[in-house]
């Protein structure tokens, strides 16, 4: 994935009409298209009902002869659960989309929400920590929680057990944000089934993922990216020194927000975690006045976003794009050859594999999309490519 091709500065045009919205959704829905693949579609064929046209044949070319579009039955199933549970589908572009959100390279095209969607464009922070809680960790997620919220902040958490419990029941009144691996339909732990339904009452759940889809492993680091995102700063409670807190941190890191970290006794593995933030560089915070210190109060920061792009949508051209030099089968070949040649099991970033290859975006991305398509290659959030296992 490359800045040319993915830019928050010009996202695609949000689709207008209900046909536009399911094809919007079948697309991203489709096999083996992640979203930088939705959206490099999108700017390639200008709409989503050209680019689900133009998927097969493009498959076909990456040598995949049975390829097939996600069926309607499947979308029509998705927006029938979303209209029984009362959610709404966002889409990137449309007025209640989190603009936080767009700083993102991999931003969610939509979001399916349950509640009060005016939260998503909130000044929010994000209290993540560990699910084995301490009771002093405890205390902490609570008090932090409720003077942030106090302060005029959203509080977003994943909705897990431990400190992600704590810090939504503790912003309950103020306004929390839960964003969930699954679909936004499916509660997960079942323990949290009671604080999960007053967030939906009172505050906010949301999810990319289809409707009904129970969250899996793989599902929790691709949350995370949201959750950081949607806020102005990541503040960390508890956490052990491999846990998917401290991937939420390193997001938060990469979208340029800040990272605070509550420090722990260094004989105590819930707070190991906290302590490597520190030791490389988090901000110490012993309560909300250190956050408050760092982002500013949310009065002055409602309205603004930082590094925010302009919002104006690029519509498609009418005049008919250059035609690309065909190569012959063998250069083809080539190219995939040296692309593969190139790639292992840890990811690269996709601009430096174009940069390795003395290339340019526009050259390599129907070609990385064939490998994607064919099962070749695999996308990873942040822009990175790796070897498909």
């Amino acid at each position: 994935m490359t800045e040319e091709l993915t830019s928050s500065t010009h996202p695609p045009l949000p689709p207008t009409t209900e046909d536009d919205r399911f094809a919007s959704l079948r697309l991203l829905r489709s096999r083996r298209v992640g979203i930088s693949t939705y959206y490099r579609l999108l700017r390639e064929h200008g709409s989503a009902q050209s680019a689900l046209a133009a998927l097969p044949h493009v498959a076909r070319s990456a040598g995949v002869s049975d390829y097939t579009i996600c069926p309607t039955g499947v979308i029509d199933a998705e927006m029938r659960n979303g209209d029984r549970a009362g959610a709404q589908l966002i889409f990137r572009g449309t007025q209640h989309y989190p603009l936080m959100l767009n700083d993102l390279p991999d931003a969610p095209p939509f979001l399916w929400c349950l509640g009060d969607v005016s939260l998503l464009n909130r000044p929010a922070i994000a209290m993540v920590g560990a699910r084995n809680a301490s009771s002093l960790g405890t205390r902490m997620a609570r008090k932090l929680a409720t003077d942030l919220s106090a302060e005029g902040f959203a509080i977003v958490s994943g909705l897990a057990r431990g400190i992600d419990a704590i810090a939504h029941s503790a912003a309950l009144e103020s306004g929390t944000i839960a964003v969930q691996a699954g679909g936004v339909d499916v509660i997960y732990p079942l323990e949290n089934t009671e604080i999960a339904q007053k967030i939906e009452k009172s505050g906010l759940r949301i999810s990319e993922q289809p409707m009904g889809l129970k969250p899996q492993a793989r599902h929790f680091p691709i949350r995370n990216r949201i959750i950081s995102g949607l806020s102005r700063a990541v503040v960390v409670v508890e956490a052990a020194a491999r846990s998917g807190s401290l991937i939420t941190a390193r997001n938060a890191l990469d979208q340029g927000r800040d990272v605070f970290a509550v420090p722990g006794h260094p004989f105590d593995a819930r707070a190991a975690g906290c302590n490597m933030l520190l030791r490389d560089g988090a901000t110490l915070i012993r309560g909300a006045v250190d956050v408050t210190e760092a982002v500013g109060p949310a009065r002055d920061v409602e309205n603004t976003v930082p590094d925010q792009p302009d919002l104006q949508f690029d519509a498609p051209s009418s005049q008919s794009p250059p035609k690309k030099p065909r190569r012959s089968l063998r250069e083809t070949a080539d190219l995939h050859q040296q692309i593969l040649n190139r790639l292992g099991p840890s990811p690269v970033a996709e601009d430096q594999l174009i940069r390795d290859l003395n290339s340019s975006a526009d050259q390599l991305s129907a070609i990385l999309l064939e490998l994607e398509l064919d099962g070749s290659l695999h996308r990873q959030p942040g822009g990175l490519l790796s070897l498909a296992s």
